[in-house]
């Protein structure tokens, strides 16, 4: 199946506002998405997951928070959805 991805309500632009948890190649951040453009993401109340534990339970295992906004480079991006 092939879809394309060509409107404002699938993607980045969908989440903004939201708390998403973005997996990069090393680390797992999460925070609320506040902006977007074709190089990073921002995020507000950011943290840094450290271990995740089960992935049903409310919190992760061992979480630190990140100073003021956060940016993650989509180059390291591989998943991102409303998760936590």
């Amino acid at each position: 199946m092939k879809k394309l991805i060509e409107d404002a309500n699938d993607g980045w632009e969908s989440l903004l506002g939201e708390r998403i948890t973005i997996y990069c190649a090393v680390y797992i951040y999460c925070g609320k998405l506040v902006g977007v453009n074709d190089d990073c993401v921002k995020l507000e109340d950011a943290m840094i997951v450290y271990e995740t534990g089960p992935h049903q339970s409310e919190n992760w295992s061992e979480s630190q928070p990140m100073p003021g906004c956060w940016f993650v480079a989509k180059g390291l991006i591989e998943s991102f959805g409303k998760f936590k």
